[in-house]
């Protein structure tokens, strides 16, 4: 009996000796990272709502964790270009990906970027939340969505809708031309800011795009808002109706951008930098620093932030093959 007593013992001493090195080396990557800079990939130019948007929270999240973070434009394609390069990255949590709606909807319009947005990134944290306005340039005489429609079958060709390529605003401009029956030029672009330097250059009358971009321009009187498309009437733009209201409930898709790592990424490093990026966000400095920016902080697990991801590539399929639309 004493013998299989000691046998049992030194099996058991086995496993345990096999599976410890495993749980040290786990707590022992968690409690080393960082250990170097981290590198943010943004895949949109700079100044795009996304790349602020980046920097800002980098900024207070690179105090936090005590370490360099350096954020980096990786533009083009519809931001497949930038994406790829953080799912060929070594995942092992020093090469992060800020992704924004316009990374659902290039999972669709992109099938052949060489990487799989469902399986190749591991979602680590969600960041913010807002509507995007459906704004138009002050030579145009409507004050209402549908003033707008009306205009524009009036003047059919005449007008241009300008985007960033790939982008939410491409996707919620084109749905809106397709729904409206509206003959409006689409003028695409690397990036949604140089849309909006045209449009206060007279070129563009129409524009999809963030309140963090749009508010100061509005605030001033050189863009004219006519909806938002959040399913509630934002609170920056009490007065401007919703989609919704304006009769085209089909448009209310929201913004939102979060990280996301390379497929492979250990665990802890994205439970912990999920534990410092949700820290952040609920600190009163960045809070005021969103508010001026028009974005609303949102925390979640980073379980559920991949289910959100998820249903947000499955949600965007048919909208992608509804629009036609395909990489030029």
């Amino acid at each position: 009996m004493r013998r299989w007593t000691t046998l049992l013992r030194l099996v058991l001493l086995g496993l345990a000796a096999i599976a410890f090195p495993a749980i040290v080396l786990t707590a022992a990557v968690a409690e080393d990272y960082p250990s170097k800079p981290v590198k943010v990939i943004v895949p949109l130019t700079p100044g795009s709502p996304v790349d602020v948007l980046a920097r800002v929270v980098m900024q207070h999240l690179a105090a936090r964790i005590g370490q360099i973070i350096i954020v980096e434009n990786r533009p083009g394609a519809g931001t497949t270009l930038g994406n790829k390069v953080v799912a060929t990255a070594e995942p092992d949590g020093y090469t992060l990906l800020v992704a924004a709606s316009s990374f659902a909807i290039s999972a669709s319009m992109y099938p052949h970027a060489g990487y799989d947005s469902g399986k190749d990134f591991a979602a680590v944290a969600s960041l913010v939340t807002t509507p995007q306005i459906l704004v138009v340039a002050p030579s145009v005489p409507a004050k209402s969505v549908s003033e707008f429609v009306a205009y524009a079958k009036a003047n059919p060709g005449k007008l241009n809708f300008g985007f960033g390529l790939g982008t939410l605003p491409h996707f919620l401009g084109e749905s809106f031309k397709a729904i409206t029956k509206t003959d409006i030029a689409s003028i695409p672009y690397k990036g949604g800011a140089q849309a909006i330097t045209d449009m206060l250059g007279g070129r563009i009358q129409m524009n999809f795009g963030t309140s963090a971009t749009l508010l100061p321009l509005i605030k001033q009187g050189k863009i004219r808002p006519l909806a938002v498309t959040s399913e509630t009437r934002s609170r920056l733009l009490p007065d401007v109706p919703t989609m919704k209201e304006s009769g085209l409930p089909q448009l209310s898709l929201g913004f939102w951008a979060g990280i996301l790592a390379p497929k492979g990424t250990p665990t802890a490093v994205v439970h912990k930098l999920n534990t410092d990026i949700n820290a952040v966000l609920k600190t009163s400095e960045l809070a005021v620093s969103m508010a001026r920016l028009g974005f609303e902080p949102k925390t979640e697990t980073a379980p559920e932030f991949t289910a959100f991801v998820a249903s947000e590539i499955a949600r965007w399929r048919p909208v992608v093959e509804a629009s036609g639309l395909k990489p030029k």
